[in-house]
């Protein structure tokens, strides 16, 4: 990636692909979901790209991320979402925190620990 709202568009393109395969898997098993799927984003830039139809120099190499991604949001699969950088549970799994902010985001993703058995 080039920048790093580049190498968040990209991840947002792949996260859309893994939601549109989760939406028509719950169509195949007949408990479709009629609602968008919120898709949290903590780049802002990521997130005026996605939702601006005109193209620049410095966009123009993620073109086909774009239409994809807009596709989507236009059609109502998709509703993304503004997150702060402190709030973005996806963190969790991505970069390393100290016992207090990983408690913090265990308890954003509504995670538990299962006693021993």
């Amino acid at each position: 990636a080039r920048s790093s709202t580049e190498s968040e568009y990209r991840a947002l393109a792949d996260t859309t692909s893994e939601i549109l395969w989760l939406r028509w898997l719950l169509a195949d098993l007949e408990t479709s979901q009629s609602s968008p799927t919120n898709l949290y984003c903590d780049n802002r830039s990521a997130i005026q790209i996605a939702h601006n139809d005109v193209f620049h120099e410095r966009t123009k190499h993620i073109e086909i991320d774009c239409h994809f991604i807009r596709q989507h949001l236009l059609h109502g699969e998709l509703h993304l979402i503004s997150i702060g950088t402190l709030d973005q549970p996806a963190d969790l799994f991505t970069k390393p925190h100290s016992p207090g902010r990983f408690r913090t985001l265990v308890s954003k993703l509504k995670l538990v620990t299962a006693p021993p058995t």
